[in-house]
């Protein structure tokens, strides 16, 4: 069994310079312009992680020519908090799309959801032959009253949606392998800790200051400020790259060095070449000048450069190509795709 994509559908929140959105949002402008990013995406007011996915959904279907009401299955992999809480968005997805067939499924392994969706889709393929088309989005809005857009970490993140439609059988950009790995020693990084049922939001809580997730500053409490031990942590999130995306190779017969792209999340220049080197790749390689232009969108960064090298017709058939991404958690996911 194995599925293709069909066609890729995307919505961006307004351009922002670099330069611009970093001094609007922190004071340490030149730690952050080094991190080679050139533009900021932010969505509007108003305009949340569902209302981007459905615009990146419906350019998908159009660009595929097939109507909402063929699709068997929608998985959903937004990054940060929707727009509610108690409230399903993939639920809303499928109802505004007019998807009335399509079962809606919800992910939430932070800036993995969209490779965790790909592997949920090929096992619905496998499990149930009448599941025909599927329909992934994978979207990031930031919630800048929790979450520093440019200072939480190494990272700027940008508003925007990328949307797949996939098809069993499809001959093109076909699915082979996916494979994932988590190490829950660093589930608390990130965290937010209030608003869950731990410590839930109360009138009580007024005047004590409006809550905001860990940052990176409290990453280097948990090794203890030891610049030896955070550089292993670095190390370790490139090997366990490099391990995950081999694991996924073998299974079709081959090995990272067959790997015609690397195509991974929206990281930081310095980052992305590091990640490189430890596969032994060149950065061009890499969509390391698309992260660059566009900034991380959290879950959606692997679709969104997969369709931008495809659409500029960067990928020639028969090329392997492996989506890894890195999540909170922590996880470390990867799918093959031939294209």
């Amino acid at each position: 069994m194995t599925f293709g994509t069909v066609s890729f559908g995307y919505a961006l929140g307004e351009p922002v310079d670099i330069g611009v959105a970093v001094r609007e949002l922190s004071d340490d402008v030149e730690r952050i312009l080094g991190y080679g990013y050139r533009t900021v995406h932010r969505a509007a007011d108003g305009e949340g992680v569902t209302d981007l996915g459905v615009r990146a959904a419906q350019e998908a279907l159009a660009k595929a020519g097939i109507a909402a009401d063929e699709i068997d299955l929608i998985v959903f992999a937004p990054t940060d908090v929707p727009e509610y809480l108690y409230w399903d968005p993939s639920a809303s997805l499928q109802w505004r799309l007019g998807a009335r067939r399509a079962q809606a499924l919800l992910l939430n392994q932070a800036c993995t959801a969209g490779l965790a969706g790909l592997d949920i889709i090929a096992g619905r393929f496998a499990t149930q032959p009448d599941c025909r088309t599927a329909l992934l989005v994978a979207g990031n809005r930031t919630c800048e009253a929790y979450w520093n857009r440019v200072a939480t970490q190494s990272m700027v993140f940008s508003d925007g949606a990328a949307a797949a439609v996939v098809r069993r059988d499809h001959p093109r950009l076909r699915w082979l392998a996916s494979d994932a790995v988590t190490d829950g020693r660093y589930a608390d990084f990130y965290l937010l800790d209030v608003g869950g049922t731990a410590q839930p939001f109360t009138p009580a809580r007024a005047g004590q200051g409006q809550p905001v997730a860990r940052d990176a500053w409290d990453i280097m409490e948990f090794f203890d400020y030891d610049d030896e031990r955070f550089a292993e942590f670095v190390t370790l999130i490139n090997t366990r790259a490099l391990d995950i995306v081999n694991r996924a190779c073998k299974r079709v017969g081959a090995t990272a060095s067959d790997l015609k792209r690397l195509i991974t999340s929206h990281d930081n220049v310095r980052s992305t070449t590091s990640l490189a080197e430890t596969f032994g790749l060149p950065v061009t390689a890499t969509n390391v000048e698309i992260g660059a232009a566009t900034g991380h969108l959290g879950s959606a960064d692997q679709l969104y450069s997969l369709g931008t090298l495809v659409e500029a017709g960067e990928l020639a058939p028969g090329d392997l190509v492996a989506l890894v991404g890195l999540g909170r958690g922590m996880h470390w996911a990867c799918t093959i795709i031939e294209t």
